[in-house]
């Protein structure tokens, strides 16, 4: 996940899943999650032959969003 700016200044996340080629995005990283998971599940209801393709990439790339907070501030990694 990426954190980047439109050109208006505001930030964006943007999110990819490289095991399809998924690219989606959201106003915070809770938006961007949920958009991308609906994303690859239109990208597979429209490609169902990808899916087991998709399980079986799945087992080597793990992620996880890591949260940090400091004085009061909250920072999402996503490793």
């Amino acid at each position: 996940m990426n954190k980047e700016k439109l050109s208006d200044g505001s930030p964006i996340f943007v999110v990819y899943c490289p095991s399809l080629g998924v690219v989606s995005q959201g106003k915070d990283v809770d938006e961007a999650i949920k958009n991308i998971k609906e994303a690859v599940e239109l990208y597979l209801e429209e490609q169902p032959e990808k899916f087991d393709e998709f399980l079986e990439d799945q087992e080597y790339h793990l992620s996880s969003i890591i949260e940090v907070t400091r004085n009061g501030k909250t920072a999402s990694i996503v490793r």
